[in-house]
């Protein structure tokens, strides 16, 4: 699929680009290309591949749960600004 100079003019401007008219023909040339590549991909028999396969083995990227002990609520708030009746105290976001 070949791009015109005028689908390139309107694809700059929604980008906000100022571009010169070399770089729009070579632009033009470049996503004519990209389109193209596209178009071929578009073209392959993908109806025997699930939506969900992949080339990689499965993995979980969640780790399992693991009970651990946590910070006594002192050393949790040893480093705060400021603390009021054991919590952080925070200035005020509302007015």
């Amino acid at each position: 699929m070949s791009l015109s100079r005028k689908e390139v003019d309107h694809i700059a401007q929604l980008a906000r680009l100022a571009l010169t008219r070399e770089e729009k023909e070579r632009y033009r040339e470049q996503l004519s290309d990209i389109l193209d590549h596209v178009a071929q991909l578009q073209e392959l028999d993908t109806s025997q591949i699930p939506p969900t396969s992949s080339v990689l083995p499965p993995r979980s990227r969640l780790r399992e749960d693991e009970i651990t002990p946590c910070l006594d609520v002192k050393d949790a708030l040893r480093n705060a600004p400021q603390t009021k009746e054991d919590q952080f105290r925070v200035p005020p976001v509302l007015e």
